[in-house]
C-alpha cells in the first residue's frame, strides 16, 4: 500500500464514510492514476476533465457513476493534497430524471387477477374505490 492510499483510507475513516465508499473512492483514484500511468498527485483539474470526458465518451459510464468519480477526485484534491478546487473547473455531470413507469388500468387489472390466491386478491377492492373517483 503506498503512502498516499494509506493517508487517503485513514482520513476517509476518520471522517467516518462507510466501508463501500471507502473501497470505491480508492479504487476511483486509483483507476485515474492508471489512465494516466502517473501518480494521481502529479495529476490536475486538465486532467480531471479529460478523464471526466473519456468516463462518458469511451466507457459510456453513467451519470451516477460519473458524479461519484468527481466526489471522489474532489476529495483527493482538497482533503488529501489541500490544493485549490474551483467548482466551475468540474462541476458534477448534470444527472437525467428518468419518469417512472406508469401501468395502464388493464395492466393493473391483468395483475391482479394473475394472483395466485384471495389474499393476493385483496387488491381489488381498492381498484374497484378508484374506478369510481376516476
Amino acid at each position: 500500500m503506498t503512502h498516499l492510499r494509506k493517508l487517503m483510507l485513514e482520513e476517509l475513516e476518520r471522517r467516518n464514510y462507510t466501508a463501500s465508499t471507502r473501497r470505491a473512492y480508492l479504487r476511483i483514484i486509483e483507476d485515474f492514476a492508471r489512465h494516466f500511468h502517473r501518480r494521481p498527485d502529479q495529476l490536475g483539474p486538465p486532467h480531471i476533465r479529460e478523464y471526466v470526458a473519456h468516463l462518458f465518451r469511451d466507457k459510456k459510464a453513467a451519470d451516477n457513476s460519473v458524479h461519484q468519480t468527481v466526489g471522489a477526485l474532489r476529495f483527493f484534491f482538497i482533503k488529501m493534497l489541500q490544493r485549490p478546487w474551483r467548482v466551475e473547473d468540474t462541476p458534477y455531470p448534470k444527472k437525467r430524471m428518468r419518469l417512472p413507469v406508469i401501468l395502464s388500468r388493464d395492466e393493473v387489472a391483468r395483475l391482479i387477477e394473475a394472483a395466485p390466491n384471495p389474499f393476493y386478491r385483496t387488491m381489488q377492492i381498492g381498484r374497484a374505490s378508484c374506478r369510481e373517483r376516476v
